[in-house]
């Protein structure tokens, strides 16, 4: 089975530098060296595609553009490309949303996943008009997934839920194919929630034993349902020709990050009601030190933002490694990014994708036979 890759689109800026937000934080003044433009966003999306990455994810928040309406704009300037959009059950209706879902793989040619975000924080969500609380938000994920699941198969729909009614609830016309369900959460509600209702569960990305229990845990959960989960990792990279011009640019990194915005950040993100989040957070403890969790796994991005908060650093071959070791684990889906997006695309691609598929790991997912991308591993 060929691994397969995604991207990232930032939809809150991009910079040389890392740019924050996330899980109640603002997105840090980085983000407008490089505005969100349709134009600069569809430039990274046609560099994924070229590259041989199957889709981009797309963050949903009050700190980023909307996903829906971005990700159908950007579509317009690619071909082959996926779009995996974040969105948030419960603040459009099931209905709506199936509808959504369905008219957005029409006008693309069947391009739309999706990445099922309940929202750890309680403010922003009031800030949404949303005052549950977090596990009624996740049992209220479970009745949207079941509504929209059950409407993507043409059927129609009555339920009377603890958060959720819908009466004789149809679709004209049903998506195909049917879109993929992604969906992430450390807590055990969260688990539940997966095991019923999702084909993707993504995890941050946490040292590989750590990732191994989660693995073994939903997995537990899914055969409990009757169900087989896929499994992705959600990291960010910084792979270059050698480890020390890696590590360099890692290093570089963390010099600009100004201590007052660290603190700041670091307060935020300590207010968090997400599990993933306080998992995130003792990886590094706030601490500019001991960044190298694992061999080439850093925590240093997760000083300044919410969220994904570590990376792969090093040569390509390390990073292609560290790539089999989770793989290896179980993981088959990494959702990758790196600052500044489009730059980092390619060292990703042209580096580190040659690696994997000269021993039969990944295939590009666009070419029929062998591309550029694919052949010889890139060497400066």
């Amino acid at each position: 089975m060929s691994l397969t890759f995604h991207w990232f689109l930032p939809t809150n800026g991009d910079s040389r530098h890392v740019v924050g937000g996330g899980h109640g934080t603002p997105a840090t003044a980085f983000g407008r060296n490089r505005p969100p433009t349709v134009a600069y966003l569809s430039q990274i999306a046609r560099a994924a595609e070229d590259l041989g990455f199957v889709g981009v994810l797309t963050p949903t928040g009050a700190w980023c553009e909307d996903a829906w309406l971005t990700t159908a704009m950007v579509s317009r300037h690619t071909e082959r490309l996926k779009f995996l959009v974040a969105f948030r059950p419960g603040f459009v209706s099931p209905t709506l949303a199936a509808q959504m879902a369905s008219t957005f793989q029409r006008q693309t040619g069947g391009r739309l996943l999706l990445n099922v975000v309940t929202g750890g924080e309680s403010h922003e969500q009031r800030a949404y008009g949303d005052f549950l609380d977090k596990d009624a938000r996740y049992r209220r994920t479970g009745e949207f997934l079941q509504i929209v699941r059950d409407l993507w198969e043409g059927k129609t729909v009555d339920l009377s839920g603890e958060h959720l009614q819908v009466e004789d609830a149809r679709l004209a016309r049903v998506p195909d194919p049917v879109p993929e369900v992604y969906f992430g959460g450390s807590s055990p509600i969260a688990g539940e929630i997966a095991a019923r209702h999702v084909d993707v569960y993504l995890t941050w990305g946490e040292p590989p034993a750590q990732v191994a229990e989660k693995i073994a845990w939903v997995r537990g959960l899914a055969a409990k349902e009757g169900r087989i989960v896929r499994f992705g990792i959600r990291l960010h990279v910084i792979t270059r020709d050698t480890a020390e011009q890696a590590w360099t640019e890692a290093h570089k990194i963390l010099d600009g990050f100004d201590p007052d915005t660290v603190k700041s950040v670091q307060a935020g993100l300590a207010r968090s009601e997400s599990e993933g989040q306080r998992r995130m957070l003792a990886l590094h403890g706030g601490n500019r030190e001991d960044l190298e969790i694992h061999p080439n796994l850093w925590a240093g991005i997760g000083l300044v933002r919410g969220g994904a908060g570590t990376a792969l650093v090093g040569s390509h071959d390390e990073v292609a490694e560290r790539i089999k070791e989770y793989h290896a684990l179980g993981i088959d889906e990494f959702v990758l990014s790196g600052y500044p997006h489009l730059e980092e695309a390619y060292w990703f691609g042209e580096g580190v994708l040659p690696r994997l598929a000269a021993q039969g790991l990944w295939q590009h997912p666009f070419a029929p036979t062998s591309t550029p991308a694919a052949q010889v591993p890139f060497t400066s």
